[in-house]
């Protein structure tokens, strides 16, 4: 009963804060009521914004692009699957990683879902800490020493677990981290980007084009479109949140997405 008029306050709170950015016409997004509209600010970020940068695994990339690609919209070409929810569990990360090879896959014409609870349970030696966060490019690393299997074969829970199958037939032969915003838009006109995002502020996100975070990564989703003045992310927190479960993000170096981008290699 206390619990329940602590969560009606909050609640409130955050719908009084919701409409005030939308009755302001200057900002370029909306804001909306979703899964997160009951919780603080302290709370959403200990249970969602877990991503632990994990430097063992970061290798540069630097070349300067001659050019710089147009307009890329790999959900439009039928390249990005659907969209997931991580629940309350700390493993964007996972989800990131899946969708990046997910995509892989889908450019070689092979649909799949994979399992992001096996990244979950069985890649602890990677520097991975299940639902309470971990790093694409060390999943992306055991899925090189490992393969991974499909979600149907180890489906999903959201909550650690000891690991059941840690293998599978789907393989990757390696990882590739991009740096800046140039080599990031000219990557993901290969192929859809795993990136590191400060999602600080995304929780009330309904639609439109965001740009108001700071800078410290803490959340992994996958890039899947841009254009010349917006990114285009697809998020792991279902359809009801943001835009059907993406959000666009202003052009640029926004919410960091340029920090660490990284994607699979089949």
């Amino acid at each position: 009963q206390v619990e329940q008029i602590y969560r009606e306050k909050i609640f409130n709170e955050n719908v009084a804060a919701i409409e005030q950015h939308n009755a302001d016409k200057t900002q370029t997004y909306k804001m909306g009521i979703n899964q997160f509209t009951d919780l603080t600010q302290s709370e959403f970020a200990t249970i969602y914004l877990t991503l632990k940068v994990n430097k063992r695994f970061e290798r540069t990339v630097s070349a300067k692009p001659a050019t710089i690609v147009g307009d890329v919209d790999w959900v439009s070409a039928g390249k990005v699957t659907g969209v997931k929810n991580q629940g309350n569990c700390g493993s964007c990360w996972a989800f990131s990683t899946t969708a990046a090879v997910e995509s892989a896959y889908l450019l070689r014409g092979q649909p799949v879902l994979l399992s992001e609870q096996q990244l979950v349970d069985c890649s602890g030696a990677y520097g991975n800490y299940g639902c309470n966060g971990g790093w694409m490019d060390s999943a992306f690393q055991y899925i090189i020493d490992h393969g991974i299997t499909s979600q149907d074969a180890y489906p999903y829970v959201a909550v650690n677990q000891v690991c059941k199958i840690d293998g599978g037939q789907y393989r990757l032969g390696g990882f590739v981290d991009v740096q800046g915003c140039d080599n990031l838009q000219n990557a993901l006109s290969q192929q859809p980007i795993s990136v590191a995002v400060d999602a600080g502020n995304w929780s009330s996100y309904r639609s439109g084009v965001f740009g108001n975070c700071a800078t410290s990564v803490n959340h992994g989703v996958l890039l899947v479109g841009v254009t010349d003045s917006y990114w285009v992310i697809k998020n792991s927190w279902g359809t009801g949140w943001g835009e059907g479960g993406f959000i666009r993000l202003n052009k640029g170096n926004t919410c960091a997405v340029c920090n660490y981008p990284s994607y699979p290699r089949i």
